[in-house]
């Protein structure tokens, strides 16, 4: 009796010790206290949006001081960079004479048919609405030609994308070259202009560039007659050669612009005070 006795009192300080260390520890009820605790919660708030507001300056000045707009890049690095996958020239490659060929004859074809009366391009508001319809003539005629595939590039999530750089990916049969195509639309004499017409958008699950690929861009020529334009001849070009520029730029949706906590006033019906 005495020997049992001994187990449970031994076994019920050890409970009583277990309890002692693992329970959460109470606090005081007192408003000092609660107060106090708010203060600190307060105090570390502030301390982490300096800390975070600190970094952001940091930042914008490190970004203005690289001076990036001015700065130049080859776009075969910035690809390689962004993708892990080579930028490849189109000179050299055995498939290359295959595919331009095949570009140039549903090219040829696609000018007659975006010229005639009836084409979808006519009447168009703006041309740039009109580089799908070259896109879509691409895509079917490569694609239904002899030796090569042309199909709309996949994503590094697998799903297939139409908006993006680049718009389609063909491969060469025989080989199994990879090669990018990105029509784009251009007014007769602008060839020498500064204006910027190709971007490229890094990206990561989004990203289309998932091969070593030869880059091609096909600049499209139309005349600047608006509602009826006639397209007069086109450029090839290899983007393995190209330099870009990085342009850093700070955005905001009208959904942000327009938030709510930001509003100052509101007004309506013909300058009626609608509320906010």
């Amino acid at each position: 009796m005495r020997r049992a006795l001994q187990i449970f009192f031994g076994a019920l300080l050890v409970a009583l010790i277990v309890f002692a260390v693992t329970r959460e520890p109470r606090k005081p009820a007192l408003p000092r206290w609660e107060k106090q605790e708010e203060l600190i919660a307060k105090s570390v708030e502030r301390a982490q949006e300096k800390y975070e507001k600190s970094a952001d300056i940091a930042l914008v000045k490190g970004l203005l001081k690289e001076d990036l707009s001015h700065r130049e890049f080859d776009f075969a690095v910035v690809a390689e960079a962004v993708s892990g996958k080579k930028v490849i020239p189109a000179s050299g490659r055995a498939s290359a004479e295959r595919v331009i060929a095949a570009i140039n004859t549903v090219m040829e074809g696609l000018l007659v048919r975006m010229n005639a009366e009836g084409s979808p391009v006519k009447g168009l508001r703006r041309i740039n609405e009109g580089s799908r319809f070259f896109e879509d003539g691409l895509l079917e005629g490569l694609d239904a030609g002899e030796g090569i595939s042309c199909a709309i590039p996949h994503t590094r999530d697998g799903a297939a994308q139409r908006s993006g750089y680049p718009d389609l990916r063909i491969i060469d049969d025989v080989t199994g070259d990879v090669y990018y195509l990105d029509p784009k639309l251009m007014e007769q004499g602008s060839v020498d202009s500064s204006l910027r017409t190709f971007y490229f958008e890094p990206k990561d699950t989004t990203l289309k560039i998932t091969d070593d690929a030869t880059h091609l861009l096909i600049g499209i020529e139309h005349d600047g007659n608006d509602g009826d334009w006639e397209f007069l001849g086109y450029r090839m070009v290899d983007l393995s050669k190209l330099k870009v520029r990085l342009k850093a730029e700070f955005q905001a949706s009208n959904k942000e612009v327009y938030s709510e906590s930001s509003v100052l006033e509101k007004r309506s019906d013909g300058g009626k005070d609608g509320g906010r």
